[in-house]
C-alpha cells in the first residue's frame, strides 16, 4: 500500500516517540510493548471456564448508556441461544461471531497496534425455556431451564496506540458495531443480514464517540462471516483518520455565543414540528427533546464541556461533545445514526458561523 507524508492536523501537537502510517494517512502512535498487544487468538478462545452471566455494574463510564447493560464475550458465547430464520432453520450470525469477525478484521488491518478487549453493551433481553421446562412454574425454573438472547447489541474496542490530543482531551481510535435483530425478518428464509460498523475516535475524558461520514456503514449486509469481514475491511481502508482529526481540531477554533446556543436549543425543539415541506429544505436533526434537555443542562453543569464561565461562549468542540454526550442515552439501534448526525450538525454550524447559509436557520 502506498503511503504519503502528511503534516499533523495541529502545529502544537505533542509528538510521540514514533509515527506509523494508517492506510494512506500519517497518524500519531505510541510505541507498543510486545506484552501489551492483545492477540486475536487469545481474545477468541475464551472457553476455559464456566460462562459469566453478566459483568457487574462498574463505576467507569460507557460509550452508550440508555437502558443497556454490559456483558462479557463469554456470556454471549456460552449462555445465549442463537436465533434462526424460522422457515429454513438457518442460523443467524450471532452477536459474539459478529464481534469476533470485526476484531479479526481490525487485527489484519492493524497487525502491529494495540487492540483492547471489546466493551459489549446489550438491551432488550428475549427470554425462553427449554422443552423440558415448558410446564414448570416460574418459581421452580432452574438456570438450565432458561434460554436468553439479546435483541440489540453494541460493542466498541479501542486502539489506544493511535491517538490525538484535542483541547486537552485525548481521543483514541476506536472500532465497533451495532446489531439489532428487530431489523431482520426472522420469520422468513435466510437472507442477507444487516449490521452497522464504525471506526472513529473515542474521547477518553467522557467515552463519547465521534464518527465521521467515511467512518460508518449504516447498513452493512452479509450472508456469512467471511462476507462480513470483507465489508469491514473495506470500511477500514476507506476511512481517513487524518481528515477526521483535522475536522475535530477545527471545531476548537469556532465559538457560539450564549444567544446562538439558545437559538440552537430552541430551533432544535421547533424542528420536530415543522411542516414537512420546510423540514425537507433543512439539514437533518435527529436529536429529540430529551437529548436537547440533556444538552441544555450540560451547557451550564458539565465539568468538561460547559460554557466559558466569563464570556458564556461555547466552542464547537464542546458543542460536539454535548451532542455526543446526550447521544449516549439513545437506544442501541439509533445510536450510530445520531453519532454521525452530531458531527454533521457541528460541521454545518461551523460553516454557518463563517457565512454558509445551509445551517443558519439553527442559530439565527
Amino acid at each position: 500500500m502506498e503511503t504519503m507524508q502528511l503534516l499533523p492536523p495541529r502545529t502544537n501537537v505533542r509528538l510521540p516517540n514514533s509515527m506509523r502510517f494508517f492506510g494512506n494517512n500519517a497518524i500519531l502512535t505510541e510505541p507498543i510493548p510486545d506484552s501489551s498487544v492483545v492477540s486475536v487468538e487469545c481474545e477468541l478462545n475464551l472457553t476455559t471456564s464456566s460462562s459469566i452471566e453478566q459483568i457487574k455494574e462498574k463505576s467507569r463510564m460507557h460509550f452508550i448508556e440508555a437502558n443497556t447493560n454490559e456483558v462479557s464475550m463469554l456470556h454471549l458465547k456460552n449462555d445465549c441461544v442463537v436465533p434462526v430464520f424460522s422457515k429454513d432453520n438457518e442460523c443467524t450470525i450471532s452477536h459474539h461471531n459478529f464481534i469476533e469477525t470485526v476484531l479479526e478484521a481490525a487485527h489484519k488491518f492493524l497487525p502491529n497496534e494495540t487492540i483492547e478487549s471489546p466493551e459489549v453493551m446489550v438491551s432488550h433481553i428475549i427470554k425462553g425455556r427449554v422443552p423440558d421446562a415448558i410446564y414448570k412454574p416460574v418459581s421452580e425454573l432452574l438456570d438450565a431451564d432458561k434460554t436468553i438472547y439479546y435483541e440489540r447489541m453494541a460493542f466498541c474496542f479501542e486502539i489506544p496506540s493511535i491517538f490525538e490530543d484535542i483541547e486537552g482531551n485525548r481521543v483514541n481510535l476506536s472500532i465497533g458495531g451495532v446489531r439489532s435483530y428487530n431489523h431482520e425478518n426472522l420469520f422468513s428464509k435466510k437472507s442477507s443480514e444487516k449490521f452497522k460498523v464504525f471506526i472513529g475516535f473515542k474521547n477518553m475524558v467522557c467515552c463519547n464517540l465521534c464518527v465521521s461520514t467515511d467512518g460508518i456503514k449504516g447498513e452493512l449486509r452479509a450472508m456469512n462471516s467471511s462476507g462480513l469481514e470483507k465489508s469491514v475491511l473495506e470500511l477500514l481502508r476507506g476511512y481517513n483518520p487524518a481528515k477526521h482529526l483535522h475536522l475535530m481540531n477545527s471545531f476548537s477554533n469556532s465559538y457560539l455565543n450564549e444567544h446562538q446556543f439558545a437559538q440552537l436549543i430552541g430551533k432544535s425543539r421547533l424542528y420536530q414540528y415543522l411542516p414537512s415541506k420546510m423540514k425537507k429544505a433543512l439539514p437533518s436533526m435527529e436529536f429529540t427533546d430529551s437529548h436537547i434537555n440533556l444538552m441544555s443542562k450540560a451547557y451550564y453543569q458539565d465539568e468538561n464541556f460547559c460554557k466559558d464561565a466569563n464570556s458564556g461562549d461555547l466552542s464547537l468542540w464542546n458543542l460536539l461533545n454535548l451532542f455526543t454526550g446526550a447521544n449516549k442515552n439513545s437506544y442501541i439501534d439509533n445510536f450510530l445514526d445520531r453519532s454521525l448526525n452530531a458531527t454533521q450538525l457541528t460541521e454545518g454550524i461551523n460553516m454557518a458561523l463563517h457565512g454558509d447559509d445551509k445551517y443558519r436557520w439553527f442559530i439565527d
